[in-house]
């Protein structure tokens, strides 16, 4: 038995989490530094009546390859297997072939069609403890098929390291395939591209409340850039700040009690906070210079934002009042697109080395890390459990939507709509 094995069984013993009434009660801690891939055979889903729909059960499988290999812990295949004749809950699992296989983590399934009516069951099993690790049965309509895969897929991440993963978040995103710049809103992955606003003008920074129910961005349909507020669901915008001059770059506050933003009523842009309707507004700085994409921390204690003060942009840190103004990091280059981790330990950014790249950093400036290299890469966000980042990137073709993992692996466009698409914000699933 190796000894990835023998530490994956003791983390067997060792910690437990929540899970549905047919799950395990433990999960497999596999975040430790140095642990190969564990390696995962996703089957197929089997059809329980008589309606049989593989393209159907091929794109759930499809799903958790893609969701389970994004995430970085486990090399996920999809390989076909014998039928389990009596279902999943009364026929035994044969672990003997894929032990031999050499597969650490096997998925079945089964599903029922009827009309549109669909019925799903997922299974993860662990392959050499010979047991079944978390289940889940979804009941729906046909179109739900990929939100049932990704929530599954949500659901193995909980079972391999006690945190739900990303798969059910969308991003919202801005894209001119309508002809003008407007927002949309995709699962993480791509797919189902939906239009929220269409204002015939250009829309730019959005972002999104911490309850995830409301968006403000900045648009130019009245002719000067200015703050409104919507329901994510919803159509009405409201304006938050029509202030002269420019009202750009607005970001809620983790409590969704305040909106930082950058303000050009005084002359120069600075970065200024108001309430969560507009009022109150609130100086944070006071220079000469452009100040603009405020950055909330996690814990609302700490404000990134991007400064030309020392003669070119350039990340800043200060207090959420605006005080203890410090420059993050050493380097003098072109930096912009703060962004912070959801723990608050990092920061994201882009930095110009030629053409603007990814770049992650700790909270304190130190062990700089480049990611991208490739093209004119900007504007990271984080995925809510901090996995992965999604960002802009102008490599090949208009400027299209990327999603890669922390360290900078896994590299793929997501973006499939048409047009250019930029300015995106991860949205974690409503709770």
């Amino acid at each position: 038995m190796t000894v990835l094995r023998l530490l994956l069984l003791a983390c067997l013993l060792l910690f437990a989490v929540r899970h549905d009434s047919t799950a395990s009660s433990t999960y497999i801690e596999v975040t430790a530094a140095g642990n190969r891939q564990l390696r995962l055979a996703v089957v197929p889903p089997q059809p329980m009546g008589a309606t049989i729909r593989p393209a159907l059960a091929n794109e759930a499988a499809a799903v958790h390859s893609f969701d389970l290999t994004m995430s970085g812990l486990v090399a996920a295949e999809v390989k076909d297997a014998a039928p389990l004749l009596n279902g999943l809950a009364l026929t035994p699992i044969d672990f003997v072939p894929w032990l031999s296989a050499g597969y650490d983590l096997l998925i079945r399934g089964e599903y029922e069609l009827r009309g549109e009516e669909l019925t799903m069951e997922f299974r993860l099993y662990d392959v050499p403890a010979k047991k079944m690790l978390t289940s889940k049965r979804f009941l729906g309509r046909e179109k739900d098929l990929r939100r049932f895969a990704h929530s599954f897929s949500d659901e193995i991440m909980r079972a391999l390291t006690g945190e739900k993963g990303p798969f059910t978040s969308k991003i919202l995103y801005v894209s001119n395939k309508t002809g003008s710049k407007e927002l949309f809103l995709m699962d993480w992955d791509g797919h189902n591209p939906q239009q929220l606003t269409s204002n015939r003008s250009i829309t730019i920074s959005p972002d999104i409340s911490p309850d995830t129910r409301e968006i403000i961005f900045t648009s130019y349909k009245r002719g000067n850039p200015d703050l409104y507020k919507r329901g994510l669901t919803g159509v009405v915008e409201v304006p938050v700040s029509t202030r002269r001059g420019l009202n750009i770059t607005g970001a809620w506050s983790p409590d969704g009690s305040k909106i930082a933003l950058a303000l050009s009523k005084d002359g120069n842009t600075e970065i200024y906070t108001v309430a969560r309707d507009g009022s109150a507004p609130n100086r944070l700085t006071v220079t000469h210079a452009a100040n603009v994409s405020p950055a909330w921390s996690p814990d609302g204690s700490k404000i990134a934002f991007v400064s030309d003060r020392l003669g070119k942009p350039q990340l800043f840190t200060m207090d959420a009042n605006g005080g203890n103004v410090q420059r993050f990091g050493t380097g003098g280059a072109y930096t912009v697109n703060p962004a912070w981790s959801p723990k608050g330990d990092k920061l994201a950014y882009a930095k110009s080395v030629g053409g603007f790249q990814i770049f992650v950093a700790n909270a304190d400036g130190s062990n700089e890390m480049q990611l991208t290299f490739e093209g004119n890469n900007e504007r990271p966000r984080w995925s809510p459990d901090g996995r992965l980042i999604v960002f802009s990137s102008r490599r090949s073709g208009p400027e299209a939507l990327y999603v890669m993992r922390a360290d900078g692996s896994g590299q793929t466009k997501v973006s499939r709509n048409g047009g250019l698409s930029q300015h995106p914000v991860w949205v974690p699933q409503n709770p």
